[in-house]
């Protein structure tokens, strides 16, 4: 579900950060008004949550892959403002050091997966949790509004792609950008979604709530006394099996890169060509590209990129922690 650059149109992608800015400050304020400094730093592992689940890429049928958000968990755990801030800032790492996403595309990628899932997530969570009085209507709640709600975004994410060459034509009428109209990139994106990715996502969430319930139950009830260590471990235990992801052969459908798309087939037909936005687009070369290290083997990489991302979060929301906490 990450768009690279080049995909969108720039109007595009200006329309959907613009779209974002305002929920972004409004999530900073909400967090600094409703966010006590001792659960401040669980918005850091949030963050460390849904960049390592998003890095368990699984085969889908077509040859490409998806994976999990985690972002109605964080929406359920912290409210939908702090899973906002947690998600973004997993994004713009996935996209500044690893190209997991694009630069240009940021805002679009934050729109989709860290403000439309997490909210109608949160929103559908709460309506069958109030329909559901019971412990099993709150694991139904959980395990519905993920999956329904990585499916909206999913949507979402397929009209994005799917109205740029409806939009944006060359002078000879050929598409500047996405080259898939909406006939093919709706089914695209939501068929591996629904079947597959979007059970995944509720599978995640569920999971892990029941392992807070259980280990730190306080985390869920809002107390601001509760222990970081079954979740530092949990997320250790992450990082330890990310090269899982490796397993899974393919590139997620609409992901491809720039020397990829002329390969990928259209109506059963390969597309042939590069559109021209695309060919003269962006071109943004991450430090640790693909979430390699020079020679160091891929399994190791894999592992070592993962704890280099929790590193930065937990030193990020440290140092927000310590601004806070000097204020108070």
């Amino acid at each position: 579900m990450h768009i690279p650059d080049n995909y969108l149109s720039v109007t595009t992608c200006v329309v959907l950060t613009a779209a974002m800015v305002p929920v972004w400050r409004k999530s900073v304020r909400k967090v600094n008004e409703e966010i006590s400094k001792e659960r401040l730093p669980l918005i850091g592992i949030g963050a460390s949550l849904s960049f390592l689940v998003m890095m368990f890429n699984v085969p889908i049928p077509g040859g490409t892959t998806g994976h999990a958000v985690g972002a109605v968990l964080l929406a359920i755990l912290l409210g939908p403002y702090s899973a906002t801030i947690a998600i973004s800032v997993a994004l713009l790492i996935q996209a500044l050091l690893f190209g997991d996403g694009g630069i240009l595309s940021f805002g679009a990628n934050c729109f989709n997966m860290a403000f439309i899932m997490p909210f109608s997530g949160y929103y559908i969570y709460s309506f069958i949790k109030s329909k559901i009085r019971s412990k099993k209507g709150e694991k139904i709640a959980a395990f519905i509004s993920s999956y329904l709600a990585l499916n909206i975004a999913a949507f979402f994410t397929a009209i994005e792609f799917g109205i740029q060459p409806i939009l944006f034509k060359d002078a000879q009428g050929m598409p500047l950008y996405c080259p898939y109209g909406l006939g093919i990139s709706i089914p695209a994106m939501m068929i591996p979604h629904l079947l597959i990715a979007g059970l995944i996502e509720g599978m995640f969430t569920l999971g892990v709530l029941e392992f807070i319930k259980k280990t730190s139950p306080e985390i869920i009830y809002k107390d601001d006394k509760f222990n970081f260590k079954p979740l530092k471990i949990l997320i250790g235990i992450m990082i330890v099996l990310t090269p899982l992801g490796l397993l899974a052969s393919g590139t997620a459908w609409g992901e491809w890169g720039k020397s990829d798309i002329a390969s990928t087939f259209s109506k059963g037909k390969i597309l042939g060509y590069v559109p021209n936005g695309m060919e003269n687009g962006i071109n943004f070369n991450a430090i640790l590209a693909d979430y390699s290290l020079n020679s160091m083997p891929e399994v190791l990489a894999y592992i070592v990129s993962a704890i280099i991302a929790v590193s930065l979060f937990t030193i990020l929301f440290k140092l927000i922690f310590n601004i806070k906490k000097s204020k108070v």
